[in-house]
């Protein structure tokens, strides 16, 4: 059994909408008042070593947000209680992350910006397009439901559309193929397969990025907060989420390809933030989306029974003949062809590196 995860957009109406907004605002406020707390804690210990403070659980937090914060701002009580809970818990979560240096500080909460909140307790998928949540109802959705069973869910807002996601446990499937496929990944071509298949990527945001630019230059004297700098702003934030969406498309298309026709795919380590720093190239790296990509693969090579392999990263893959096994000293960017002065070898650069990646799993 392994935990999945499902997100569709919602169907609603203007009180519904309303609603949702109230909610996002409530987790927003729980949040930025919990992490103000925490920091003011954290600058006391500082600054005085001999009376430190205890730094407050999630539990401490939800407590005093009670006693302090609710009293005193009525507008809580027309959400649900999990809202604040959950954003708190959140936050301590983020704190732990930070504690470990797994993750930055964590950040104060914008109104507009990545605007969601989590739902726990009566929450009920009713049919095949209608979910049951505490406080706000039945809400309905254009896409089927799975017929499961789940215990929360968050409802989120991109640009103008709103998004309910929740998880839930589904059977590993088995694959029942020992294929093995290796997989270079590059910038003129997504992905060239060691099978010889080649797929180009999206470049979503190279298509779009004259017009996103035409429309933040057109809105760039707009007074902000007008009702004309906010339709600007929904327009610009649906392009951005169009530019995302299509990428995403593209990139599910591939991982479930190979996860599904492949029982092994081995992939090469990559040091994006290394390859980001090259600026001339950054634009187009960070367009292919390669974090997202190892990302999809690992929970659907798990899904579907196949197996990930990540090669070493000082593995030469590019430079190694994949024919008698010859290595370069050395091969430049521009070198798009792979010629090998051993044994006359003649090759495609990105096919020669994708060959040697599946030869690295006996």
């Amino acid at each position: 059994m392994m935990l999945l995860g499902f997100k569709t957009e919602l169907k609603l109406n203007n009180q519904q909408r309303t609603q949702l907004a109230k909610h996002c605002g409530v987790a927003r406020h729980a949040w930025n008042w919990g992490l103000w707390l925490t920091k003011n804690i954290l600058n006391h210990n500082k600054t005085n070593p001999n009376e430190k403070l205890k730094f407050p659980t999630a539990i401490d937090l939800h407590k005093l947000l009670v006693a302090l914060v609710k009293s005193e701002n009525a507008w809580y009580y027309e959400c649900s209680k999990s809202t604040p809970q959950q954003a708190l818990m959140a936050l301590r979560e983020a704190w732990k992350r930070c504690f470990k240096k797994t993750a930055g500080v964590p950040k104060f909460k914008k109104k507009g910006r990545r605007d969601s909140f989590t739902l726990e307790g009566t929450v009920k998928i009713l049919g095949n397009h209608k979910i049951q949540v505490p406080v706000i109802g039945i809400l309905k959705t254009y896409e089927r439901l799975p017929q499961v069973s789940i215990k929360s869910c968050t409802i989120s807002r991109q640009a103008d559309r709103w998004f309910i996601s929740f998880r839930f446990d589904i059977e590993q499937k088995e694959l029942g193929n020992a294929s093995v496929v290796g997989v270079d990944l590059g910038i003129k071509a997504l992905a060239t397969i060691s099978t010889g298949e080649v797929i180009l990527g999206a470049k979503s945001y190279n298509k779009y990025a004259a017009k996103l630019s035409r429309m933040q230059w057109l809105n760039r004297h707009k007074l902000i907060g007008s009702s004309n700098w906010k339709k600007a702003q929904i327009k610009i934030a649906r392009l951005h989420n169009k530019i995302a969406n299509i990428r995403k498309d593209t990139l599910h298309k591939l991982t479930t390809l190979l996860a599904k026709n492949h029982g092994v795919i081995v992939v090469e380590d990559l040091n994006v933030s290394g390859m980001m720093a090259n600026h001339k190239l950054a634009t187009s790296i960070a367009d292919m989306s390669f974090f997202e990509f190892r990302r999809q693969l690992t929970y659907k090579c798990e899904l579907y029974g196949s197996k990930l392999v990540i090669a070493d990263r000082w593995f030469p893959s590019s430079k190694t003949c994949s024919n008698c096994g010859t290595k370069k000293e050395t091969l430049s960017l521009s070198e798009r062809v792979f010629e090998c002065s051993h044994c006359g070898l003649v090759i495609d650069r990105d096919l020669n590196a994708a060959i040697n990646l599946s030869k690295t799993v006996s």
